[in-house]
C-alpha cells in the first residue's frame, strides 16, 4: 500500500499510525497540496490528502473511509474500531469529538497560520479554537481515571486524539500547553508505542 501525505497533517498522520499498529506494511509518498498538487489530483479530484492506494491499485481517500476499509481488511479481532454493540458506540462517540476537535483545530491553523495577515479573521479563529478546546476538554474528562478513551483497549479515537494533540503542539504550542492533563497522559503512552511515536512529524 502507499500512503499519500506528510504526516504534519493529523489525518494522513492517523492513518499511517493505524496502519503501523496493524502491521499493515506500506510506502509513503510526502506529498504536500501545494508543492504536489498535480500528483494528488491524480489521485484524488478533492486534491486533499491522505489518500491511500491499496496493493490492487484501488485509490481510497479521506481518513474516515480509509480506516473503515483498514479495519474491513484486518477483520473484527484486530480491528481499532469495535464491530458491535456498546464497546462500538462508546469507540464511536469518542471519535466523533477527536474528529471535531482536529478538524476544527486544522481549520484555526490555516485561518491563522496559512492565510495573509490582512486577511486573517480572528473572531473566526477564536470560534474555531474554542471549539476545538470544547472537543478537547470533553475528551479529557473521558481520560481521566483510565489507561484510553474507551477503557483498557486502545482505539482509533485513542490515535486520532495523540494525532491531534501533537499537531497543535507544532503549529499552535499555545493551544493545548498544560491545558488537558489527562489527555496530555494518554498521548504520551500512545507515542511511547514506536508504531505510533515513529510517526511524529519532524519536520
Amino acid at each position: 500500500m502507499i500512503l499519500i501525505g506528510r504526516n504534519l497533517s493529523p489525518f494522513v498522520r492517523r492513518v499511517g499510525a493505524s496502519l503501523a499498529v496493524l502491521g499493515l506494511p506500506y510506502e509513503q509518498r510526502h506529498y504536500g497540496t501545494v508543492d504536489q498538487r498535480a500528483e494528488i489530483l491524480s489521485l484524488n479530484p478533492l486534491g486533499r490528502v491522505p489518500a491511500l492506494v491499496m496493493d490492487d491499485g484501488e485509490v481510497l481517500v479521506d481518513s474516515v473511509a480509509i480506516l473503515d476499509a483498514i479495519d474491513d481488511l484486518v477483520g473484527p479481532g484486530r480491528a481499532l474500531v469495535p464491530a458491535t454493540g456498546a464497546p462500538r458506540r462508546a469507540a464511536l462517540r469518542a471519535l466523533a469529538l477527536a474528529v471535531g476537535a482536529t478538524e476544527k483545530l486544522v481549520a484555526a491553523y490555516q485561518e491563522t497560520k496559512r492565510r495573509p495577515p490582512e486577511f486573517v479573521w480572528p473572531e473566526a479563529a477564536a470560534k474555531l479554537l474554542d471549539q476545538a478546546a470544547g472537543g478537547f476538554t470533553a475528551l479529557d474528562m473521558l481520560a481521566k481515571g483510565q489507561p484510553w478513551l474507551c477503557g483498557d483497549a486502545m482505539t482509533q479515537a485513542d490515535i486520532t486524539v495523540t494525532c491531534a494533540l501533537d499537531f497543535a503542539d507544532s503549529v499552535l504550542p499555545d493551544f493545548a500547553a498544560g491545558r488537558f492533563p489527562a489527555l496530555a497522559a494518554l498521548r504520551d503512552r500512545a507515542d511511547a508505542i514506536p508504531a505510533i511515536g515513529d510517526t511524529r512529524w519532524k519536520g
